[in-house]
């Protein structure tokens, strides 16, 4: 059974026993937590489609870690205007581990 949440203004297609990293959670490393905007699930033929979410289903998952992503950077470069600008960023993700769907 699969189903596809939406979670940090991004949405996920899960399995339960996946991990996946999504945009950053306030809760604590081993925290469980309930992913209640699902937009679909199924399984094979059987499928159930939410308007724009499904009612009563949810997803459960366990927060496994946290951390920063590699560091992208910005550069904008003006060629002989001697004008250079550099920036750069971490984004923070949450990874969280799927333990069931319930539909």
């Amino acid at each position: 059974m699969y189903a596809i949440v939406a979670t940090g203004g991004k949405q996920y297609r899960v399995r339960e026993g996946e991990t996946l990293r999504v945009e950053k959670l306030f809760a604590d490393a081993g925290d469980s937590i309930e992913l209640e905007q699902v937009l679909l699930v199924g399984e094979g033929e059987d499928i159930k489609v939410g308007a724009p979410y499904l009612e009563g289903a949810k997803v459960t998952a366990t927060i496994t870690d946290h951390g920063r992503e590699a560091k992208v950077k910005i550069i904008k470069f003006r060629r002989r205007k001697h004008s250079r600008r550099q920036m750069g960023h971490r984004q923070s993700y949450t990874e969280i581990k799927i333990t069931g769907i319930t539909a």
